[in-house]
């Protein structure tokens, strides 16, 4: 009869002693969960399973360390999540996000965000948040909070950069007349 051992020894296994079978035995409980939770953020299977993959290597290469007294799954999805916005955002995008960055620090008009901020000290900004569509709210997340961009943030939702952009537009209004 075979002993289940918990997360934490699993990783402690894989960790010092490279333990082949603790890794196989922390992918079977860990991968199929963290497939599901990564494709309800992201439309694009492919994605998914690279990110779910690399998510692995960073636990067997030793790149990721596992804190004694966390939460085995809470620290992959960290992870995950982690590696899912740098696979959406590209080389690329990070470069055009710091120029247009750069570009709105030289501008006199306030951002949206300045807007919210402003919001912030005059109104209830969670109460505006929530009173929001989980459609809105999942645009402002993928755009704002995550920092993705247009097409990126399409990918993520399954839906056409077009209707990502009409839904930003209309959380953004509605944040406003919330706020003011």
């Amino acid at each position: 009869m075979s002993e289940t051992r918990s997360d934490g020894e699993l990783l402690r296994s894989v960790a010092s002693d490279g333990d082949r079978r603790a890794f196989e035995e922390l992918y079977r409980r860990y991968a199929p969960w963290l497939t599901v939770r990564m494709r309800g953020r992201c439309a694009d299977a492919g994605i998914v399973d690279d990110v779910v993959q690399e998510t692995f290597l960073a636990v067997w290469r030793g790149s990721a360390r596992y804190r004694e007294d966390g939460d085995a799954a809470g620290w992959l999805w960290r992870i995950a999540s982690r590696r899912l916005v740098d696979a959406l955002r590209g080389a690329g995008a990070r470069g055009r996000l710091r120029q247009t960055l750069a570009r709105l620090r030289h501008r006199d008009e306030a951002s949206a965000e300045d807007h919210v901020l402003a919001g912030v000290e005059h109104g209830d900004l969670a109460g505006a948040l929530v009173r929001l569509s989980p459609e809105l709210r999942a645009v402002l997340q993928a755009t704002v909070v995550d920092g993705l961009t247009t097409r990126e943030a399409a990918v993520l939702l399954g839906i056409p950069p077009g209707t990502v952009k009409t839904r930003a537009m209309r959380a953004r209004r509605q944040l406003r007349e919330a706020l003011a």
